[in-house]
């Protein structure tokens, strides 16, 4: 990891504006996000972090109201990714934040050239960025973010203005994809891909456990990821009192539920978020994964990344009854899905005793037609598409398109 860099803007003196470190003379991508750079390691850092090869990167987080002086930007430089979060007074209201971020975003952008693209993951941005243009406008609907406990009540305004102003749209899940395309001429569906060498190496470290899970006797069950209201707590705790002599292992930070409603037993372990660096050598040490999401509206279009992450790493996994899992990966006999307690112990039972050679052996065939890598490339040659680049330039001419939505 590269050591940060940090400089803050403030508002609206231009004297005080300009990046300390080196923009490159390459295209600049700003992506406006809801979630935070260094939180979980998913979708927005495996996409942009391979789109920081052809441009330079801008993360521009949602703002932190904790601030007593004036309105600053603060920068960051890590990954190779410039992470930009709006620091702004305590006591800031909603209408005065969209004012003070479309401030901070002209002072950073003042110096600089328009950007060649905009990325949004979150319609919300769309209130304080509306007027910067740029080449290619692209809307990554990674997430029905609507749905989510706490979501704005302007989402939805909010992204049907983002509709309107996008180029493209890219979906994180065909079934998202089947909701959105009716929305917009160009919507495409990118769903949750794999970087399948990475937790490869699962499977080659048996017995080398971390010292925070190496008390842990098995067989041993686990989830890694946000718990949040997408997580079933109720269900991990039938599972716990059915099989009292199993462990559970969960890894992730908890938010927006009160971590007190958590299911508290001796076989069940929270053991903290992890850095994506150390979820190998986690997996390695567990029997089984399960993906124990609740069946309600923040979990209905989900494509959890998850899901080809146990897969790649070796570890049979069970999953309630989500759209994205039950399509391919349960009609293909690569996840078992379940959805009561005796339902999720029965399948972990069959999977402790099944042989793994010829489940790997489809496992592995069907990750072989997915990777990060290919879901930028396509993503990039649709850029490009939209942006009148040459075929020439750096977008992965002349390969084969990625097949990522179903023949209908």
């Amino acid at each position: 990891m590269q050591r940060e860099k940090n400089v803050e803007y403030g508002l609206p003196v231009a004297s005080r504006v300009g990046f300390s470190g080196n923009f490159s003379k390459r295209p600049l991508l700003i992506c406006f996000s809801h979630l935070r750079w260094n939180f979980v390691w998913q979708r927005p850092q495996h996409v942009l972090g391979r789109a920081a090869q052809d441009f330079d990167v801008v993360f521009f987080e949602e703002p932190v109201c904790d601030g007593s002086g004036a309105p600053t930007l603060r920068v960051s430089e890590t990954d190779g990714i410039k992470v930009a979060v709006p620091i702004l007074p305590a006591d800031t209201t909603e209408e005065e934040a969209v004012s003070l971020q479309r401030g901070l975003l002209d002072a950073f952008l003042q110096k600089r050239p328009d950007p060649s693209v905009l990325w949004y993951y979150t319609p919300m941005a769309v209130s304080f960025s509306s007027h910067v243009t740029a080449d290619v406008i692209v809307y990554d609907n990674m997430d029905e973010l609507s749905a989510f406990r706490g979501a704005s009540p302007e989402m939805l305004a909010n992204e049907d203005d983002l509709f309107a102003r996008a180029d493209l749209v890219f979906t994180g899940g065909v079934s998202l994809y089947e909701a959105k395309r009716h929305r917009h001429p160009r919507v495409h569906a990118f769903p949750s891909s794999i970087d399948a060498a990475h937790f490869a190496a699962s499977r080659e470290r048996r017995g080398q456990d971390p010292a925070d899970q190496a008390p842990i006797k098995g067989p041993r069950l686990g989830f890694f990821g946000v718990i949040d209201e997408r997580f079933d707590a109720e269900l991990l705790d039938g599972m716990a009192r059915l099989r009292p002599d199993w462990q559970f292992v969960v890894l992730g930070p908890v938010a927006k539920i009160d971590p007190e409603t958590l299911p508290r037993s001796t076989n069940i372990h929270y053991l903290g978020q992890k850095s994506y660096a150390e979820l190998p050598a986690y997996l390695s040490g567990w029997d089984l994964g399960i993906m124990p999401f609740a069946i309600n509206e923040a979990t209905r279009f989900i494509s959890p990344t998850k899901t080809p992450e146990f897969l790649a790493a070796g570890v049979p996994v069970i999953s309630t009854a989500i759209r994205d899992v039950i399509r391919p990966y349960g009609d293909k006999r690569l996840v078992e899905i379940a959805e009561t307690p005796p339902e999720f112990i029965a399948s972990a039972e069959r999977l402790l005793t099944m042989p793994r050679a010829p489940w790997l052996a489809r496992v592995d065939r069907h990750l072989a037609d997915g990777s990060w890598d290919k879901t930028w490339a396509a993503m990039r040659r649709l850029i490009a598409s939209r942006s009148g680049e040459p075929a020439s330039a750096s977008v992965g001419a002349g390969s084969a398109p990625v097949s990522l939505v179903p023949a209908e």
